[in-house]
């Protein structure tokens, strides 16, 4: 496992983060606490060093999990959770992104997680009513007194993590070094405007679902069952024709370089040209270890291609406008051909 630091912070990071949505039972799926301890343990020695969880999960069940991981080395660990989703039902002010619910979440989340300091905490989803200068204003107080070292930004469109981070800039506020998104071969909409923002403000992006919720492991593809989709486990909405035709896009690569299927989805996400830390889950240890060793090898250029060309998409305007033949001369100058234009530009033009 490598190392990176997370945006432009001093903090590092491993390779891959660890992701614990799949640790409790709460939820009627996902790992007991024996088997959650023994896929971190797995994770933690192959220098895995990024816990991602939030006070949502399984009604805050895999916060205590954690706890339990963290017990014997806390400080090796980076550790994020999240706030935003309702933990109190009946409670107006249980949900949302206001400074009540982000400073009672935070509150109930180091006593769950036993620790007096989140590294990471996540802005788990924009909420349209807190306005910006509340939710930073209350982030960068949480920093100042050391519950928080670091804070992120998830499920937000791009224009709201841009005006939140101008402003925490701009007022000496502590703004966020990361943007969590889902991101995956059928779901790219993403590099329209939010992974492009994430560049410009030098965050690093760590997706959720690179495997699309198993559609991308060949589950429904090589050797499928009548009755999976109807055990998809809320996977309805990927399982359309087209993203089917992509996963076997996937499996037939996973066969040419002889590796499971997941690694090859892993891979893309892992090697896409933005700063990127996958977040892979696991509810055994033998499927932690198998997306881990998908570290020791790539993807060829020529792969990469096939794939992105599988699944590519339309970015839609302005983009697709400012590429055009006709319209770079204008933009650029008649001797565009001959600039060295910013990664930004380059990056469109493909």
């Amino acid at each position: 496992m490598r190392y990176r630091f997370l945006g432009k912070s001093g903090l590092k990071v491993s390779e891959l983060c660890l992701g614990t949505m799949s640790f409790g039972t709460n939820w009627g799926f996902g790992a007991d606490e024996s088997e959650s301890l023994k896929v971190a343990a797995a994770y933690a020695e192959r220098g895995g060093n990024f816990l991602d969880t939030a006070n949502k999960y399984h009604e805050g069940e895999t916060e205590q999990f954690c706890a339990k991981i963290m017990q014997d080395n806390r400080d090796r660990w980076v550790l994020a959770t999240k706030y935003t989703l309702s933990t109190h039902p009946g409670d107006p002010n249980g949900a949302g992104n206001s400074r009540k619910n982000m400073m009672r979440a935070v509150h109930d989340s180091l006593k769950r997680l036993e620790t007096d300091y989140i590294d990471l905490l996540w802005v788990h989803a924009w909420d349209f009513t807190s306005t910006p200068d509340e939710v930073m204003r209350g982030l960068d107080d949480l920093v100042r007194q050391g519950k928080v070292t670091y804070v992120g930004i998830s499920d937000a469109p791009a224009w709201v993590c841009a005006q939140t981070n101008t402003l925490a800039e701009l007022r000496g506020w502590t703004p966020f070094v990361a943007l969590q998104v889902e991101y995956s071969l059928i779901e790219r909409t993403v590099e329209r405007e939010l992974l492009p923002m994430a560049d410009a403000f030098g965050m690093t992006v760590t997706p959720w679902g690179p495997i699309a919720g198993g559609v991308l492991t060949g589950k429904y593809t090589r050797h499928p069952e009548p009755s999976d989709t109807k055990r998809a486990g809320g996977n309805e909405r990927r399982l359309t024709e087209q993203n089917l035709e992509i996963a076997r896009v996937v499996d037939a690569i996973a066969d040419e370089v002889g590796k499971p299927s997941a690694q090859v989805a892993v891979n893309w996400v892992r090697q896409q040209p933005h700063d990127i830390v996958p977040i892979v889950g696991a509810r055994k240890v033998s499927q932690i270890e198998d997306l881990m060793n998908a570290l020791d090898w790539e993807l060829s250029t020529e792969h990469l291609k096939k794939l992105s060309e599988a699944s590519a998409i339309e970015l839609g305007f302005p983009h697709e406008f400012t590429t055009r033949e006709t319209i770079l001369p204008v933009v650029y100058s008649d001797v565009h051909q001959r600039i060295d234009l910013p990664d930004a530009v380059t990056k469109r033009l493909g």
